[in-house]
């Protein structure tokens, strides 16, 4: 039972905990799990307690996290297990949901972006009602098939309450299960994440999530403060993992957890082990850590977060001393290559060099940066 700051019995149940390192991974940059690692934690985590383990993402036929789902749904079962399906339009959207289904996947997650910047860049329009209209046709385009579903608001944390409410109350009204407040940019304090949550549970039939990211270091204390204002689930990775100066990590959740309101429902005899294991599949050596200040804080591999850093960053890595930068391991695409090269694209042959790279990534598996790539570029032009 939860105990308030002052002692008295809260008379709440405690959160539901997901786990989204098999899924939030999928985002960082320069890391990629296999089958074989995906099994292992996930069976860790199942075994620690977690009730939802998040793996993969979707957005059309032949996923290429598909190997990560299925060896996930063999180690736990589709019933404990959540797919990520992105968000963009109806068409994309049927085509993702018939992908999910062809997995054996259960429950989904829709990735919508909420705040304006984010609907203009991914959705190409800011309009709350087209927002609305695109969650809405999702949303019951899955309860058709039969998923349980999870819509999120992508950049929700910084979206203002006049669009972020009426959007929420849409998604339940077209029959969600559950929705995810994504603080996809570290931005809110706990005292405003209570304000934050507490405005979505006033929602009737709402069933509140709160994902957040750990750029300056309070992922688990806004947990903490929106699971105290009415959030049910809380989201975690193992070690913290993920980008943008990572998530709310699962050990410091659980202890937290223990130590502050008595939860004793969880085995963590594993967390250490789910932890070293978990860093090492990802390639990040035995320690991971968060805030503004690592090499991965301000790394990115998808070409949107490099072209318009505004709308990941709440602070330019410069503000820190810190500096932008791309890391991809086998996730080479030509707006990356362009990225990278700059004012040297114009003297390579961008789509010829990407798959000439692409296939030497594949082979070694090395990750890769900027420099990397123009060092490259000059390895390839000598051919």
């Amino acid at each position: 039972m939860a105990i308030s700051e002052s002692g008295e019995n809260l008379q709440r149940e405690l959160p539901h905990i997901s786990d989204a390192t098999l899924r939030d991974s999928a985002h960082m940059a320069g890391v990629e799990f296999g089958p074989k690692d995906a099994a292992v934690i996930a069976d860790l985590l199942v075994k620690t307690g977690v009730e939802l383990v998040e793996v993969g993402m979707v957005s059309g036929p032949n996923s290429a996290d598909a190997d990560l789902v299925l060896a996930t749904h063999e180690a736990v079962g589709p019933e404990r297990s959540l797919t990520l399906v992105v968000v963009r339009d109806r068409q994309q959207v049927a085509k993702a949901l018939d992908e999910a289904l062809r997995l054996g996947v259960k429950s989904v997650m829709f990735s919508i972006p909420t705040s304006e910047e984010h609907a203009k860049l991914k959705l190409a329009s800011p309009s709350t009602k087209y927002l609305i209209s695109v969650a809405k046709a999702a949303i019951e385009g899955a309860k058709e098939r039969g998923f349980h579903v999870t819509f999120s608001g992508e950049d929700g944390a910084r979206t203002p309450k006049e669009r972020l409410v009426p959007y929420v109350a849409a998604g339940f009204e077209a029959g969600a299960d559950r929705f995810r407040l994504a603080e996809t940019v570290a931005y809110l304090s706990p005292w405003q994440m209570e304000s934050v949550i507490g405005d979505l549970t006033a929602i009737d039939g709402s069933e509140i999530e709160i994902h957040s990211h750990n750029m300056l270091g309070l992922a688990v204390a806004n947990s903490l403060a929106a699971y105290r204002a009415g959030a049910k689930w809380i989201s975690a990775t193992a070690g913290g993992i993920g980008e943008r100066g990572g998530n709310a990590p699962l050990a410091e959740l659980l202890t937290s957890l223990r130590v502050i309101h008595g939860d004793t429902r969880f085995d963590l005899s594993h967390l250490t082990e789910l932890t070293n294991l978990a860093l090492r599949g990802a390639k990040l050596g035995e320690a991971f850590q968060s805030g503004p200040t690592t090499p991965h804080a301000f790394a990115y591999e998808l070409p949107g977060q490099l072209t318009h850093p505004a709308a990941y960053e709440t602070l330019a890595p410069e503000v820190v001393g810190n500096t932008r930068e791309l890391r991809v391991r086998t996730r080479l695409t030509n707006p990356l290559v362009t990225w990278a090269l700059d004012e040297l694209a114009g003297s390579v042959d961008v789509p010829a060099f990407t798959a000439w790279l692409t296939e030497r990534q594949e082979r070694d598996g090395e990750l890769i940066d900027r420099d990397a790539i123009r060092k490259a570029a000059v390895e390839y032009q000598a051919l």
